[in-house]
């Protein structure tokens, strides 16, 4: 309700009677993540969705084309994984104009209605055509969630937390991921329980959109537009009235004049804002140029040609890779965005070294079972570990408030390209170059993003989002 006045609370009263100087030490003392970490809860709803749809029909693509007359069909089959691609492309480049258009909440409820019109169409289908396009509606709000869900953890997080609370959307990925899985086990002993694990994920879509409508609503967002007195009405429920004062002059810094839709593509791409965005679109095509999708999309078929059943492959890789986010949500705050992201990137090159020497002479039997089953853990572990949660998050903090969500949405958007050709080309060029060389070239990208977060990521720890601007334009100074 804009311009309406608000009766202050006790708690924002004596917030706005303390000194100056105590400022920077109220949001440590007053622990203010506790009521920020329930609107970060709800926000990665978005992300436990974008997990479960990327995994939902892994267990359950051949009793869906058995149901729906395709079976043996190898390029309905791939239409069926990849059609959601397509869909999260469109739904990733247009998040930006989206997120600043209506706000951060309404972009989550606006991700969520795809997913339930896309999920009931998907489990009510009865040709591949009606499964197609209910692919295509979930796959736009995958590509919604997880840039608006960046943009809003960075936005209402406490600096300290942070990183913390931006583990938790990959967390929420993998849950989601490990989700489907489960739900899917039956599928191929049950008829028609393929519908069930469709039918399943309208209740967490649901549960987002009403959420998201008792939840806070971006400060900075909020302040872009002029809304002042909504801005510090939503702090408080943030991090309660104490720090209200300290958290608005903070967000005094950036000039409130600096509306995102005064911002144009071309100024994104070849002006001011080239640099950053450079260094965005880069990070997000090395993630995915490492191979990580195509060992998720295809780890089960390396584990099988060792003898190893489907489901204890998709459990490996799934619990190492809950495990891996886990660890880095505990470590974002403590090492620092950098030192994860390079750990995790080196960790990732010596795993493909692994997968080399397993597909080598020098490797034979148990011995390259061991090393390529062995890598396949390492690489996914380490990916967990920094490349998996923190580039998305890095991101958001790095990118200018002023073009925060449309940069984001470009740069994902890079992403989904990369993501879509690797998982395409992977088989075929297995099948042209052969493991060893594929290996080596996915091993020499994780080497190259090592030299590259050195020399471009700037260290983001603790630091408020005006203080990483401010950094990043004397960077760009010197």
């Amino acid at each position: 309700m804009r311009g309406r006045q608000r009766v202050a609370s006790r708690d924002y009263i004596i917030g706005h009677g303390k000194e100056e100087n105590s400022a920077s030490v109220r949001l440590p003392n007053a622990k203010p993540w506790r009521r920020s970490l329930r609107h970060v809860v709800v926000a990665s709803l978005s992300s436990f969705l974008y997990g479960y749809h990327i995994g939902v029909v892994n267990e359950t693509l051949e009793s869906i084309s058995e149901d729906l007359d395709f079976s043996g069909n190898t390029m309905a089959e791939g239409l069926v994984v990849s059609t959601c691609l397509g869909g999260a492309f469109v739904g990733s480049l247009f998040s930006g104009w989206i997120a600043d258009g209506v706000g951060r909440k309404r972009s989550f409820q606006l991700c969520a209605l795809p997913m339930i019109i896309g999920a009931g169409m998907s489990a009510t289908a009865n040709s591949l055509w009606g499964m197609l396009l209910g692919r295509l509606f979930v796959g736009t709000g995958m590509g919604l969630g997880p840039p608006v869900a960046a943009l809003y953890v960075a936005e209402v997080s406490p600096p300290a937390v942070r990183g913390t609370f931006g583990a938790l959307t990959q967390i929420a990925t993998c849950l989601g991921l490990m989700g489907s899985f489960f739900i899917g086990i039956p599928a191929k002993e049950i008829v028609g329980w393929w519908r069930i694990c469709f039918w399943v994920s309208i209740i967490p879509a649901g549960v987002l959109a009403i959420c998201m409508e008792i939840s806070a609503e971006s400060p900075h967002w909020l302040f872009k537009r002029g809304r002042t007195i909504e801005a510090e009405a939503e702090f408080e429920k943030l991090l309660g009235g104490v720090n209200v004062k300290s958290a608005m002059a903070d967000l005094s810094k950036s000039d409130r004049g600096d509306e995102s839709s005064s911002v144009k593509l071309s100024e994104l791409l070849c002006g001011c804002h080239a640099r950053v965005m450079f260094i965005g679109s880069v990070l997000f095509a090395l993630q995915q140029l490492s191979g990580i999708n195509a060992v998720f999309y295809f780890s089960s078929t390396v584990f099988e040609s060792f003898g190893v059943p489907s489901d204890l492959a998709n459990t490996s890789v799934g619990v190492c890779n809950l495990l891996g986010s886990i660890v880095a949500m505990i470590l974002m705050d403590k090492l620092g965005r950098k030192v994860l992201l390079m750990g995790s990137f080196f960790g990732m090159a010596v795993a493909m070294g692994l997968q080399v020497l397993a597909a080598s002479s020098f490797a034979a039997g148990s011995g390259a079972m061991y090393l390529s089953v062995g890598g396949m853990l390492l690489f996914v572990l380490s990916f967990a570990l920094g490349a998996g949660p923190v580039p998305c998050l890095v991101m958001s903090e790095m990118l200018p408030g002023k073009i925060r969500a449309k940069a984001m949405a470009i740069c994902l958007a890079a992403h989904w390209v990369i993501n879509f050709f690797v998982g395409l080309l992977f088989l075929r060029l297995l099948e042209q170059i052969g493991a060893q060389l594929l290996y080596s070239i996915f091993g020499s990208f994780c080497l190259i993003a090592v030299a590259f977060v050195k020399k471009y990521i700037l260290e983001t720890k603790g630091k408020s989002l005006q203080e990483i601007e401010i950094a990043l334009l004397a960077q760009e100074a010197s």
